[in-house]
C-alpha cells in the first residue's frame, strides 16, 4: 500500500514528519517497507529561462541555446527538442547531475563540434510523466534558479507499507489515517461525504440475483460526463501509489478505492444491453477482460452482465468491451458487496490478480457502499460534470451489529502491560468501537475483530509494541531438567547425523499441487485458500518438494545434489514425523581410471537409512529387510526396513512413473525413514555399561552356499546369525556370485568365545549348525 505524505494529510490533522509517522507505523504494527521522496532525486534540477536559440552550424535538427540558470553568466546548451527557443522557461541540469529517466550523469560534452553544458529536460527524463517530444515548458513568470522540485511541490514522502490480510481496514488511505490517530499521533479529520440525491429516476434496471456472492448491488447513472485527463493533484496521488493515471473517470474510481478502501466500477452505458444483474456465471462463458485476455467462467464464480452477456468478473475486474473510452458520455456506476472467499476462489481459479481483488478478499466495509457511491458521484460530477440519476439500491449488505466482552483487566494478563480503563475506552472509541454495558460494539470496517483477545491487541498495539516490558521467566534453583521430549531429541540427532555425513538440509512447503500429492496415494487434506493452485494439498510425501529441490539445483549446473528434510507427512491418521533424503546426479566425479562419473544407486540409500536409523536409536542388527516397498518405489530396486510387521524406512529407486512426474534424472535414489516408527530404547538408567572388550582372540568362518533365486541374502544371514547366538557375534555377506549352475552367497561367520579358546571340534559343531541352519531355507553348501 503506497501514499503520499501530503494525500495522508487529507485524513489526518498532524505535524509529526515523514520520519516520525513511519516509526508510529511501525510501533502499531503496520510495518512500513520504504519512505521515499522523490523530490530528493530532482534536487539538483533547477528553474531556467532560454535567452537565445541558434542554429546547430553542424545539424538541422539541433539547436545552440543561451540558458539562464540563475547563477551568473548564462551557460551554452546543444539542445534538439522541437519546441526549444528563445524566452522558454524548463527545467535545467547541469554538468554532474543524475538524470534518474535516463539512467546517466550530465558532463560537459563537444555534441558536433560545439560545446554543451547540460540539458534541458523533458517529463519522461525526469520520471514525471511519459512525454518525450519536448522540453518542459514552465509557467514565464517562474522563479529562475530556483529548485524545480520545490517549485513544482515534489517535496512529498512516499510510504510503503506491508498490510496484513487480516487489516482490511487498512487498505484505504483514510484508515491508516485511524490508526495513526488512534495512536495520538493527530487528529482523524471528518469525511466528508456530499448529499446527492439525483434529479432523475435510474434508466438502468439494477438488481442481483446472486445474493450469496453478491448480497448488496448499489448504483447509478450519470448522463453527460465529459471523460478527458484528470486533474494534476489526482495524478500525482495515483502515481505516487504506483497507478498509471488513464482518464478521469477510470483515476476517480481507483482513487476512492486506494482513498477508502472502497472498490467501484464505471460501465459505458452505451456499451450495456437491458437489466444489469449480478449473478452466478454460466459454466463456459467467457469474458475479455481489462487486461486483453479472455477467461473462461465456471457456475462458482460471480459475474456483473447484461442481456447480451458477461460484461465484469465480479469484485476483480472489469470487462474490456463496456470500459469507459475517452468518448464515454453516459456511465454506468456500480458499488458492491462481494462475498470474500467467493472473491478469493474465483481469483484463484483464474490466477487472476487486481488492486479490487486485494480488497473485496480481505473484506470491505458493507456498511459503506451508501457513502461511497456519494462520495464517487460527487468527484465525478465536479471534474467530469454530467448529471446523476437517483440511486438504486440491490440487496442488502451484510451489517449485523457484532458485538464482544470489554475486559479491561484482559490487557495486563494478556498484553503483559498496565493501561487505564479510561485509555484503553479512549483507544477503541478512536478506533470506532462503541462501549456499551461492558460490550464492545465492532465498527464494520473491522471483521477481523470477534472476541476480547482481539481488544486486547488494539489497545497494547496503540499504546506501542515496544513499550511492552520484557519479563524474564523464573528460573528454579538447582540444575535444571530437559525439557526436549523424546521425539524432539531423535530429530536433533538425526538432522545432526545425516548433516555429518554430507547432506544439506533443505525446507520446503508443506502443502504441493494435487497432481504431485496423486503420486503418493493422495492428499488426505487440501488448503481452501491455498496461495496457489501449486500449494493447495498438504503433503503426504516430503518427497515432492526435495524433488523440486533438486531440480532447481540441478538446472544451475550442480553435478551433484544430496538433500534431506526432517519435516511432516500430513495423512487421513494425522501427522507423520519422517526424514526424507534424495540423491541425485553425480555420486563421484569422473575420473583418469574409469573415465566417466559414478551415479548413485539403491545401496547408497540404504546405507544412509541404517545410519539414520541407528542415530535415531532403532536395533539396527535385527532390522528386517522386506523388498515390496509399495507403489511408489521401483518394483525391484527398492526395499524396506522393519521389526516385525512395523516398517522403519523405504529406501531404493523411485517408480520410473513418478520420477518422470517429478522430472528427476536417472539413478536418483531416495529414502523415507518414519520417525514415529522408531521404538523407544528400554529404560537402562543413565549410566553407560561398562566397556569389557572380549579378552579371547575371535575366529572368522567363510560359507559359500548355493541359494534358491527367491531367497534374500537378508534372510540367509539372519538364518545363519541365528545357528548359535552365544558363539555367533556376527555374520555378514562378502560375496555374490551368479553363474551357469546358480546364484551363489558367500557369508563370513565371526565366532567370539568368552571364556575358553575353541577347539577345533566346537568350530566343526558350529559350523554344521550354520550349514544346517542354511539348508532349512533351500540353501546349499558349495563343495
Amino acid at each position: 500500500m503506497k501514499f503520499s505524505l501530503s494525500w495522508l494529510k487529507e485524513h489526518f490533522e498532524t505535524s509529526a514528519d515523514a520520519t516520525a509517522i513511519a516509526d508510529k507505523l511501525t510501533a502499531i504494527g503496520l510495518e512500513v517497507e520504504d519512505v521515499a521522496n522523490p523530490a530528493e532525486a530532482l534536487r539538483p534540477f533547477v528553474v531556467a529561462r532560454v535567452v537565445s536559440a541558434a542554429p546547430h552550424p553542424q545539424a538541422d535538427k539541433l539547436q545552440v541555446l543561451s540558458v539562464d540558470t540563475g547563477d551568473g553568466a548564462p551557460l551554452q546548451v546543444v539542445c534538439g527538442a522541437p519546441n526549444a527557443r528563445a524566452g522558454l522557461v524548463g527545467v535545467f541540469g547541469g554538468p554532474g547531475t543524475h538524470v534518474p529517466g535516463s539512467g546517466f550523469t550530465l558532463k560537459k560534452a563537444a555534441i558536433r563540434g560545439v560545446e554543451s553544458n547540460g540539458m534541458m529536460c523533458s517529463s519522461r527524463e525526469l520520471e514525471l510523466g511519459d512525454d518525450h517530444d519536448g522540453i518542459i515548458e514552465l509557467a514565464a513568470d517562474a522563479p529562475v534558479g530556483t529548485s524545480f522540485a520545490d517549485f513544482a511541490g515534489l517535496d512529498d514522502p512516499v510510504f510503503d507499507v506491508a498490510i496484513t490480510p487480516n487489516r482490511q481496514d487498512c487498505m484505504g488511505v483514510r484508515g491508516i489515517a485511524r490508526d495513526l490517530a488512534a495512536a495520538g499521533l493527530g487528529t482523524l479529520k471528518p469525511l466528508a461525504v456530499p448529499n446527492v440525491e439525483g434529479s432523475f429516476d435510474c434508466p438502468v434496471e439494477i438488481r442481483t440475483d446472486d445474493p450469496e456472492g453478491c448480497p448488496a448491488f448499489f448504483g447509478r447513472v450519470i448522463r453527460g460526463v465529459r471523460n478527458g485527463p484528470s486533474p494534476d493533484w489526482l495524478q500525482q496521488r495515483l502515481k505516487a501509489a504506483g497507478q498509471r493515471p488513464i482518464s478521469a473517470l477510470v483515476d476517480l474510481t481507483n482513487y476512492v478505492m486506494l482513498d477508502l478502501g472502497r472498490p467501484a466500477h464505471a460501465y459505458d452505458l452505451a456499451t450495456l444491453s437491458g437489466a444489469v444483474v449480478a449473478r452466478r456465471a454460466q459454466d463456459g462463458e467467457t469474458v475479455t477482460a481489462l487486461n486483453d485476455k479472455d477467461y473462461v467462467l465456471s457456475p462458482e464464480m460471480t459475474v456483473i452482465a447484461d442481456d447480451a452477456g458477461v460484461h465484469d468478473i465480479a469484485g476483480i475486474m472489469g470487462g474490456a468491451h463496456s470500459g469507459v473510452q475517452d468518448g464515454t458520455g453516459d456511465v454506468l456506476l456500480e458499488i458492491a458487496f462481494f462475498d470474500p472467499q467467493r472473491i478469493a476462489r474465483t481469483g484463484q481459479a483464474l490466477g487472476l490478480t487486481s488492486d479490487a481483488r486485494s480488497r473485496f478478499e480481505r473484506g470491505v466495509d458493507p456498511a459503506f457502499l451508501d457513502d461511497g457511491l456519494a462520495i464517487l458521484t460527487g468527484l465525478i460530477l465536479e471534474h467530469c460534470g454530467g448529471e446523476a440519476s437517483r440511486a438504486v439500491r440491490a440487496g442488502e449488505p451484510p451489517v449485523a451489529e457484532r458485538r464482544v466482552p470489554f475486559r479491561p483487566d484482559r490487557v495486563a494478563s494478556l498484553g503483559g502491560i498496565e493501561v487505564a480503563e479510561a485509555e484503553q475506552v479512549a483507544i477503541l472509541e478512536r478506533l470506532g468501537f462503541r462501549l456499551e454495558g461492558g460490550e464492545a460494539i465492532v465498527p464494520s470496517w473491522r471483521r477481523d475483530v470477534d472476541g476480547t483477545a482481539d481488544l486486547v491487541e488494539e489497545v497494547v498495539r496503540m499504546v506501542g509494541l515496544d513499550r511492552l516490558p520484557s519479563t524474564p521467566l523464573p528460573r528454579p534453583d538447582g540444575v535444571a531438567k530437559p525439557v526436549a521430549t523424546r521425539a524432539q531429541m531423535v530429530e536433533r540427532r538425526v538432522r545432526r547425523a545425516v548433516a555429518a555425513r554430507g547432506l544439506d538440509q533443505a525446507m520446503t512447503w508443506s502443502f504441493i499441487a494435487e497432481r504431485e500429492a496423486a503420486l503418493f496415494g493422495g492428499a488426505a487434506h487440501s488448503l481452501a485458500n491455498p496461495i496457489s493452485e501449486d500449494m493447495k494439498a498438504m503433503r503426504p510425501s516430503l518427497l515432492p518438494g526435495l524433488a523440486a529441490a533438486a531440480r532447481r539445483n540441478l538446472d544451475r549446473g550442480a553435478a551433484s545434489v544430496r538433500l534431506f528434510e526432517v519435516g511432516r507427512r500430513y495423512l487421513a491418521e494425522g501427522e507423520r514425523p519422517t526424514l526424507s533424503l534424495l540423491l541425485a546426479g553425480d555420486k563421484a566425479p569422473r575420473d583418469w581410471r574409469s573415465g566417466k562419473a559414478q551415479g548413485f544407486d539403491a545401496f547408497d540409500a540404504k546405507a544412509e537409512a541404517l545410519a539414520i536409523l541407528e542415530a535415531a536409536g532403532a536395533p539396527v542388527g535385527n532390522l528386517q529387510l522386506t523388498m515390496n516397498a509399495g507403489e511408489t518405489w521401483h518394483p525391484g530396486r527398492s526395499a524396506t526396513l522393519g521389526l516385525g510387521k512395523t516398517v522403519l524406512a523405504a529406501f531404493g529407486e523411485l517408480h520410473p512413473r513418478i520420477a518422470r512426474a517429478l522430472d528427476l534424472p536417472a539413478g536418483t535414489v531416495a529414502a523415507d525413514i518414519y520417525l514415529d516408527a522408531v521404538p523407544a530404547p528400554r529404560a537402562s538408567g543413565r549410566a553407560r555399561p561398562a566397556f569389557a572388550p572380549p579378552v579371547l582372540q575371535p575366529v572368522t568362518r567363510d560359507f559359500a552356499f548355493w541359494v534358491p533365486p527367491e531367497l534374500s541374502a537378508d534372510a540367509l544371514v539372519r538364518a545363519v546369525k541365528g545357528a548359535d547366538k552365544a558363539l555367533i557375534a556376527d555374520a555378514r555377506l562378502f560375496d555374490c556370485y551368479e553363474g551357469e549352475t546358480g546364484l551363489s552367497l558367500a557369508v563370513e561367520v565371526t565366532l567370539q568365545p568368552s571364556e575358553a579358546t575353541l577347539t577345533e571340534a566346537e568350530i566343526a559343531a558350529v559350523s554344521a549348525r550354520v550349514v544346517a541352519a542354511a539348508e532349512k531355507l533351500g540353501a546349499k553348501l558349495r563343495g
